[in-house]
């Protein structure tokens, strides 16, 4: 009897050492797989940030490079006159620029120009009305945007030549005097009017004049946001007067072409800091 029971009792203790092993086999297969899984979502995890931190690398190289394919100004050569302006040495491109240190040759004319097919406040064949075909197309099709939003806008002054540049200055300086003259008006030769790319418009209710108040009427509000998906940019920004030349022109539209533009209105950038011409 004591013999059965004594093998009884080594039968129950070599079950329960068997359950025992057992149990501690699977927790340790547990947690060798949780160790492996977790491993492996480390080993994403750092894949995946690897990945991230490449792809954000390569972006921010390709916007360099792309910021560095516009900044053009550090390609060119171009001489200066005896009054210390540079004069253009591209003036047919339509990336130009043109500001108070950097002029037109005085005999330059854009090769063709014609009347764009948009509405005008006066009559009659005049100078002011042309524009490069290539920004003449595109004002028409601007046009027609904003009409489509029930809007009016009207072309006001395009092209300008080196004569009626100078006509207007004199006139200018004659008024008001060559300090306040040269805050909104351009010497002869440094009108962006010249190139053909430039062309300012106004409204009605704006009496068809050409003032800041344009900023607070629809048509100006609407072109704020919109006229870089024509081909044009507000030229003439505000608050950028150190950098231009020019005091806010919310009328003053220039045409770069569709891809510059977008580049240019996401940027927030004046032309100058866009083509490398202005440095901080």
């Amino acid at each position: 009897m004591y013999g059965m029971r004594s093998r009884v009792i080594t039968l129950l203790v070599l079950f329960s050492l068997s359950l025992l092993f057992t149990a501690c086999s699977m927790s340790n297969q547990q947690e060798n797989s949780e160790e492996n899984q977790s491993a492996e979502q480390n080993n994403n995890s750092s894949e995946e940030s690897q990945q991230k931190e490449e792809t954000k690398e390569e972006n921010t190289q390709e916007s360099k490079e792309k910021e560095a394919s516009y900044a053009y100004a550090e390609n060119l050569d171009e001489e200066v006159d005896e009054d210390g302006l540079t004069i253009v040495s591209e003036p047919d491109i339509k990336e130009v620029v043109v500001n108070k240190q950097r002029k037109l040759p005085e005999d330059y004319e854009p090769e063709e120009l014609i009347i764009p097919d948009v509405p005008f406040p006066f009559d009659g064949d005049q100078p002011k009305k042309y524009m490069q075909p290539e920004a003449a197309n595109a004002l028409e099709e601007l046009f027609k945007g904003a009409e489509v939003e029930g809007l009016e806008l009207y072309a006001a002054s395009g092209y300008r030549s080196y004569d009626r540049q100078e006509a207007i200055y004199e006139s200018n300086v004659n008024q008001r005097g060559q300090e306040e003259a040269d805050k909104f008006s351009a010497r002869p030769g440094t009108s962006e009017h010249q190139t053909g790319l430039a062309m300012d418009v106004t409204s009605p209710e704006m009496a068809f004049k050409l003032e800041q108040d344009f900023i607070e009427t629809e048509e100006g509000k609407w072109l704020e946001e919109h006229a870089h998906e024509y081909g044009f940019i507000i030229r003439y920004l505000k608050g950028t007067r150190n950098i231009t030349g020019y005091e806010y022109e919310p009328w003053h539209l220039r045409y770069v072409g569709k891809d510059i533009s977008t580049e240019i209105h996401e940027s927030g950038s004046t032309l100058e800091e866009f083509f490398g011409f202005y440095e901080e």
